[in-house]
C-alpha cells in the first residue's frame, strides 16, 4: 500500500513539475550587443503611445511569484512596406509596480526593486542611479517554425545585452503593434544578483529564481 502511494504522488509530482514548465515562457539567450539597424530612407515612423504600452514582468522564488508592470517612458519605431525595420523604446524603472499584493506589502516590494531603500540601493534595479533602461532594434527575422523574432541590445543598469524573442506585428496605415510571447530573461547577466543561488552559496530555500518573466506589448501611432 506504501509503495501505491509512494508511486502516486510521484507520479502528481511529474505532472505537476511538467505543467509549471509549460507554463512558464522559454529563457532566451543573452548575447553580445550587436549594432542597431538603421531605417530605410523611405521608411514610415510610428511613434509609440505609452499610455496603451506596457511590459508586464513576473518574478519566481520557492513560495510563490511576484508579477506586476513597468512602463514605456517613449519610443520610436519605422517601417519598411509594412514590416519593423527598426527602433527603439525607453523604459521607465522608476514606475515598476507589483500587482500580486497591497498595502505595506506591495510598497516594500515596490522599494525593494526600485532600490529607494537605505543600505539595498544595488539588491534590484537601483532606479536613482539607473532611472531608464531601454531597448534598441537590431534586426527582424523569421525562425524555423516561421515565428517572426525580434532581436535588440537590452539595456539594464548599464549592461548592455542583445536578446531575441518571438513577437506577433500588426500594420495599418496608422498605427502598428508589437505583442512578445511571454519569455524570460537571467537577471544575473545585467548584473541583478540579489538572492541568486547561483552567485551566493549558503542561500537555503531563501533563493530568488535568476529567470525574469516578459510580456512586452507595444502600441505606436504613425507620427
Amino acid at each position: 500500500m506504501k509503495n501505491k502511494i509512494l508511486t502516486l504522488m510521484c507520479v502528481l509530482s511529474m505532472g505537476i513539475a511538467t505543467t509549471s514548465c509549460k507554463d512558464k515562457g522559454k529563457e532566451v539567450d543573452a548575447k553580445a550587443a550587436e549594432p542597431v539597424a538603421e531605417s530605410a530612407q523611405a521608411s514610415e515612423t510610428y511613434n509609440v503611445d505609452v499610455a496603451n504600452s506596457s511590459i508586464e514582468w513576473k518574478g519566481f522564488k520557492p513560495t510563490g511569484t511576484h508579477f506586476g508592470t513597468v512602463n514605456i517612458e517613449s519610443g520610436e519605431l519605422t517601417t519598411d512596406n509594412n514590416s519593423i525595420q527598426s527602433g527603439s523604446i525607453v523604459i521607465d524603472m522608476k514606475s515598476i509596480v507589483a500587482l500580486d499584493v497591497d498595502g505595506d506589502k506591495k510598497e516594500n516590494l515596490e522599494a525593494h526593486l526600485k532600490g529607494t531603500v537605505e543600505g539595498k540601493e544595488g539588491d534590484f534595479f537601483n532606479v536613482n542611479e539607473f532611472p531608464t533602461a531601454g531597448f534598441e532594434i537590431t534586426g527582424v527575422s523569421k525562425n524555423e517554425i516561421g515565428k517572426t523574432m525580434l532581436a535588440g541590445n537590452l539595456t539594464m543598469r548599464g549592461i548592455k545585452k542583445n536578446v531575441s524573442f518571438p513577437v506577433t506585428v500588426s500594420v495599418s496605415d496608422d498605427s502598428l503593434s508589437i505583442v512578445s510571447e511571454t519569455f524570460e530573461i537571467d537577471r544575473t547577466v545585467w548584473g541583478i544578483n540579489y538572492g541568486s543561488k547561483s552567485v551566493f552559496d549558503n542561500l537555503g530555500d531563501k533563493f530568488i529564481n535568476d529567470e525574469i518573466e516578459l510580456t512586452i506589448k507595444v502600441n505606436a501611432t504613425k507620427s
